[in-house]
């Protein structure tokens, strides 16, 4: 039941959505089986795992994983960014200060600046690095050795790691978006972790609106909490659940207000288009990369708009969605390769007409 009274465990719960070992991680089972068996044969040999990727879209568990990594290996776990570490002296004073076994996560791993590249390909292979003192003529390379380590790696674009840094991990794994029923596997386990009573309809409604993403199925989870504790609702059905993100503006197939309104702007103003990046951006008030990144990735995979030469497109499903009658005129814009049905479009080239 979901109470007004103040939880004192509060943050301790919402710390514990995040599984702790790899029998808890809900989906992703080929990546979990692999895993599993790397980290039993390095415990059996009784030495550090070999270094991890993870790849994938954000919020599928890159970082959880991490912390299970660590965790199965009873290793401390220290956390850092590919951004954060743009010259090889900060790499090498976090690589320095490491600890036999001990796994390092770093997030964004492809957006680290090179020379810090260049220096982590003989600390993962080689366990040391050099460390350049003096400038010019009277500059000496000492040479430090590094206790064994786990590197953790996540990116979400694998494509940018330069080959050499990504030959080097041991074990590459790629996450993959989750299906309705394993995103309701992840809220049944947050809903008794925090004290929630939900019914199976309230907990598809949620999961249909997740968009694949544990992440986003957990926040709009709490949201749904929020909502039920100021209306005094106890049992959150179907109904509720709906209501609640329809407040918040998140409809029945997971878009939000930003995705409707490229929709609605492609549609309306452009007549379904093809229309350029920067144009639509214009449209929607929005910067074109905002558009690019955040809106269109969900748009394309679930076949509502297109990505052609000569611009973005919608097909017929997001004329439907919106409730609107598709022209003719506009029917015939769309290639039968991009479009074969929902969830089902395929991106043509993503470059700017």
């Amino acid at each position: 039941m979901t109470t007004a009274a103040p939880d004192p465990d509060d943050k301790a719960i919402e710390a514990a959505l995040r599984p702790k070992n790899l029998d808890d991680f809900v989906g992703q089972k080929r990546v979990r089986e692999q895993l599993s068996l790397v980290l039993e044969a390095s415990r059996l040999r009784g030495r550090s795992a070999d270094h991890v990727l993870l790849s994938g879209p954000p919020g599928l568990g890159k970082t959880t994983l991490s912390m299970i990594i660590a965790a199965e290996m009873n290793a401390p776990l220290r956390i850092s960014s590919g951004p954060a570490i743009q010259h090889a002296g900060d790499l090498a004073a976090i690589l320095s200060s490491l600890t036999e076994g001990e796994v390092l996560f770093l997030d964004e791993i492809h957006r680290m600046s090179r020379p810090a590249e260049e220096m982590l390909y003989m600390a993962m292979e080689d366990f040391r690095v050099d460390i350049v003192v003096g400038k010019g003529a009277g500059a000496t390379a000492i040479p430090l050795d590094l206790p064994p380590f786990t590197l953790v790696g996540a990116t979400t674009r694998a494509g940018l790691l330069p080959g050499p840094l990504r030959d080097r991990f041991g074990f590459t794994g790629h996450l993959e978006f989750y299906s309705t029923a394993e995103l309701e596997l992840v809220l049944r386990r947050s809903a008794m972790l925090m004290d929630m009573k939900v019914n199976s309809a309230g907990f598809a409604e949620v999961a249909g609106r997740s968009r694949g993403t544990p992440r986003i199925a957990n926040r709009l989870l709490r949201r749904v909490r929020d909502w039920a504790l100021v209306h005094g609702i106890d049992q959150i059905d179907a109904r509720s659940a709906g209501a609640a993100l329809d407040m918040y503006e998140v409809d029945e197939r997971g878009l939000d207000r930003l995705d409707r309104a490229v929709l609605h702007a492609l549609v309306t103003k452009f007549g379904g288009g093809p229309v350029g990046l920067s144009t639509l951006a214009i449209a929607v008030g929005e910067e074109p990369e905002t558009v690019e990144t955040v809106a269109e990735p969900y748009l394309v995979r679930e076949g509502l708009l297109g990505r052609t030469p000569r611009g973005r497109i919608a097909t017929r499903a997001a004329w439907e969605h919106l409730g609107l009658k598709m022209p003719d005129a506009a029917a015939q814009l769309i290639p039968e390769s991009l479009y074969t049905g929902p969830g089902t479009a395929e991106s043509a080239d993503p470059g700017e007409p």
